[in-house]
């Protein structure tokens, strides 16, 4: 029997998808040879004491096969169909529902790997010859499915000087069933230590990309409406307008169409009037990865500056492209909702526009920004990892660590630099799309020059500190004026694997993984989402 050892620290670790098959003659279920030790396994570094986790169930080495091949036809399918796309045979692949799903198949995805209830348990062992399979031998005694083992060594170690494990497992089933209470009793008579862990409580996340349906219209106070020194505040027409647009957000849902916006003549000149002022500074301020983008928008998504262009269109390009997709959204929503979706390659994108009178300012997030700051950055795929690294990390995640993510996300996909050949260049959307700012953050400046603050309280010239998240985690930002400081790194990848290694390191309930193919987010343990419910959601995971 060939046994899959998953080595991996859910994030790192299936991203890279490796895999060690043991030899076929290995098994956890039959005493192992006399030179083995399953409480290390073999080929199997555990460096810097990091855990390594495998499974013994059939189903799970299945569901292993299952995934990396899929995976891996995932990561080939957008290519083939990228270039049918770009042959105009769009229409082709969305009727074979590779965009639009029906009800049914979404159900169907969403119970391809059945939750159920779960229990995990906390095993002491002492390493031994056999010892792993000799308590392994009472889960297929009594059919109980294990869904994961997570393996730690113990620093103190008995009188023999034999080290020490800890075994965190998790199966199907609850205390209280008649196999599970057996299973228990016979584990207390196996191990040095046994204990039954109690389902932590967390703030409630989507496991379903359909369950963004209940977190995309929590917009925060204010969030549809306009403030008292909004531009547009005392503008009937121009409040309706916004209304009308908020309305189509409001009764959007996963997987159906977005509805075409027919933009007027006006918002159409606003829109242009901030496209003939940044064509030039994204020439020379912004990094290639944009701009690379920015020509596949405009070949492919109607990108110029005599039309707004569709969120539609844009949304399928992007899912051909990147695996990612835009969401209407009415208005701002909080930090964690917004993060969520990342996590699902979601991107919850306004649609209203800036107030014509002061068409190179808005208060808030509006089209112009989401359309030309972030979204051409959406078709670079080491940009969408990033993303969704953030939006991960996001799932289940206490307040502090949500608020650190944010600083992160701000610092990075909002304001971020990086360098080429030298110079400094943004990535960042809210440079992409300000004029004024991605000049003061991107310009040269002479070494000999002064460091001085302004009447208005700007400094001359900001300060660049080289991307360490750890430390943008801890900095607080302004919203209304120019940012003091950026965050320079290295390159995108130098960005996407710094961040990966910070929200590694975050005190996380659990590790959480995407899939594609089913849209839904697998984590390694239970958990009862229970803070923040959405209204009527309030269930085990």
């Amino acid at each position: 029997m060939i046994t899959t050892l998953a080595c991996r620290s859910i994030l790192t670790r299936v991203a890279a998808r490796r895999c060690l098959l043991l030899p076929a003659s290995t098994s956890f279920l039959t005493p192992p040879p006399a030179s083995t030790s399953f409480l290390t396994p073999p080929a199997v570094a555990n460096d810097n004491n990091r855990c390594s986790t495998f499974s013994t169930s059939p189903d799970y080495t299945n569901y292993e096969t299952w995934h990396r091949d899929n995976y891996e036809d995932a990561e080939s399918q957008p290519a083939a169909a990228a270039a049918d796309f770009h042959n105009g045979s769009l229409h082709a692949h969305t009727s074979h529902g590779i965009f639009q799903r029906d009800e049914k198949s979404v159900k169907k995805n969403m119970a391809f790997h059945p939750e159920g209830p779960r229990t995990s348990v906390l095993m002491e062992l002492t390493d031994g010859v056999g010892a792993l399979h000799d308590v392994l031998r009472f889960f297929w005694k009594h059919n109980v499915n294990i869904t994961r083992i997570e393996s730690r060594p113990l620093v103190i170690s008995n009188q023999d000087n034999q080290p020490k494990f800890d075994f965190f497992v998790d199966f199907h089933g609850r205390v209280g069933d008649d196999n599970v209470n057996a299973l228990l009793q016979e584990l207390k008579g196996m191990t040095d230590k046994l204990l039954v862990l109690d389902e932590k409580e967390v703030h409630w996340f989507p496991r379903h990309i359909s369950e963004l349906d209940l977190i995309a219209n929590r917009t925060l106070d204010a969030g549809t409406d306009l403030e008292a020194d909004h531009p547009g505040f005392h503008d009937v027409e121009y409040r309706k307008r916004r209304a009308k647009l908020a309305e189509l957000a409001l009764n959007h849902r996963v997987h159906h169409d977005i509805p075409q916006t027919k933009y007027t003549k006006e918002e159409v000149e606003t829109w242009g009037l901030v496209w003939d002022t940044m064509e030039d500074l994204w020439e020379k301020y912004a990094c290639k990865e944009y701009k690379k983008s920015m020509n596949l928008m405009k070949k492919h998504c109607n990108y110029h500056r005599d039309a707004i262009p569709q969120l539609s269109s844009i949304s399928s390009f992007l899912q051909l492209q990147t695996n990612f997709r835009l969401r209407p959204v009415a208005g701002l929503i909080s930090s964690r909702d917004f993060l969520n979706g990342l996590a699902f390659r979601t991107f919850f994108c306004t649609q209203y526009i800036r107030h014509p009178s002061m068409p190179l300012y808005t208060p808030e997030p509006d089209i112009c920004h989401e359309l030309l700051g972030h979204v051409p950055m959406f078709a670079d795929r080491d940009f969408c990892d990033f993303s969704q690294e953030i939006g991960l990390a996001s799932l289940g995640a206490s307040e502090e660590d949500i608020l650190k993510l944010a600083r992160c996300y701000w610092y990075s996909v909002e304001f971020g630099l990086c360098q080429e050949d030298g110079k400094n260049k943004a990535y960042g959307a809210g440079l992409l799309s300000s004029f004024g700012e991605l000049e003061y953050s991107c310009k040269e400046r002479d070494e000999s020059e002064k460091y001085e603050v302004g009447e208005n309280g700007m400094p001359n010239h900001p300060e660049i500190k080289p991307w360490d998240p750890a430390v943008a985690a801890m900095q607080d930002f302004p919203i209304t004026t120019y940012q003091p400081t950026y965050f320079l790194a290295e390159s995108l990848q130098d960005a996407k694997l710094k961040m990966r290694k910070f929200c590694e390191d975050l005190p996380r309930p659990f590790f959480a993984l995407y899939n594609a193919q089913t849209e839904t987010v697998h984590i390694d343990r239970p958990v009862r989402r229970a803070v923040g419910v959405p209204s009527y959601e309030n269930e085990n995971v």
